[in-house]
């Protein structure tokens, strides 16, 4: 007498449950699998549903699976390894649609750093889609809590268990080429990106070390307003010193010399090792 079974593990709920671990967070599996976060967050109900237990609990702003989670995990992958190996050798199996990689980065430095980016990441991960997001260091911090990006290349040092050193940015004062700083007695006018912001605050520390009082005159939300207060002579801008002069500046050494900045590499949940370390290591040879 054959046996019936009474629950039956979803394939389809399966292949969610594992792009959830992979991708981060519900949003990126349903990016990934091309279908509504709401798809992927029934086809977890279903699971819970059926094993009679909750599988993925809230841990902040992210999501973590329970000790049940991880062992249907676990059972998932070898379930669907064994389900698709099987499609493709009756050839019915449907081919695999490309993965994305999406790299995090402030805008300092990133006209020199994001072409050998590509080059690494199209050489190490040859199957993927690399696309960059460039924005403010808090944003990106959420936005990897979230699994909304891969791998993120932070100014500031390495705090969190998660996140590893990258070397340092190196730091020079650029203004415009007819731009006369005003006596030491008067405060220098000074171009930043708003608050907060790490090479704002390095650069008015530096100069408060100095006893050089310091105004900010014009304050920008991006880097490129930054740039155009400074070219238009509004004031001295503190900025990465890596690659060419930007157009339109000049570099002021007559200015009190700038420590590094150290930098920091961060990674979603589930984001394969080695995609940190090919970063990390580009970083730090090109700013060697």
């Amino acid at each position: 007498m054959v046996r019936l079974v009474s629950s039956v593990l979803d394939i389809n709920a399966l292949r969610s449950l594992i792009s959830i671990a992979d991708s981060g967070g519900f949003r990126r599996a349903a990016e990934t699998l091309c279908v509504s976060q709401s798809a992927v967050s029934q086809h977890v109900r279903r699971l819970e549903k059926t094993v009679g237990r909750p599988l993925v609990e809230p841990d902040g702003r992210a999501t973590r699976f329970t000790p049940d989670g991880e062992l249907l995990l676990a059972a998932a992958r070898r379930l669907l390894a064994l389900h698709d190996g099987t499609l493709e050798q009756l050839g019915v199996g449907a081919p695999a649609r490309p993965s994305t990689i999406t790299v995090g980065a402030t805008e300092h430095a990133a006209d020199h750093l994001l072409p050998l980016w590509m080059e690494a990441l199209t050489a190490g991960f040859p199957e993927a889609r690399v696309q960059f997001r460039l924005d403010r260091g808090a944003r990106l911090t959420e936005a990897l809590d979230q699994g909304a990006v891969d791998v993120a290349v932070l100014i500031g040092s390495a705090r969190a268990a998660v996140s590893r050193p990258a070397g340092t940015l190196p730091l020079a004062w650029y203004a415009a080429a007819g731009w006369t700083p005003p006596p030491p007695d008067r405060p220098l006018p000074l171009v930043a990106i708003n608050d907060p912001c790490t090479i704002r605050s390095q650069a008015l520390n530096t100069l408060a070390r100095v006893g050089r009082t310091a105004w900010v005159v014009g304050e920008a939300g991006h880097l490129a307003g930054v740039l155009q207060a400074a070219r238009a002579g509004v004031g001295v801008a503190l900025l990465a010193d890596v690659g060419p002069v930007p157009p339109g500046l000049v570099r002021r050494d007559d200015l009190p010399p700038v420590a590094p900045e150290p930098l920091h590499i961060r990674t979603r949940r589930g984001a394969p090792p080695r995609l940190a370390e090919l970063i990390r290591d580009t970083v730090i040879a090109a700013l060697a």
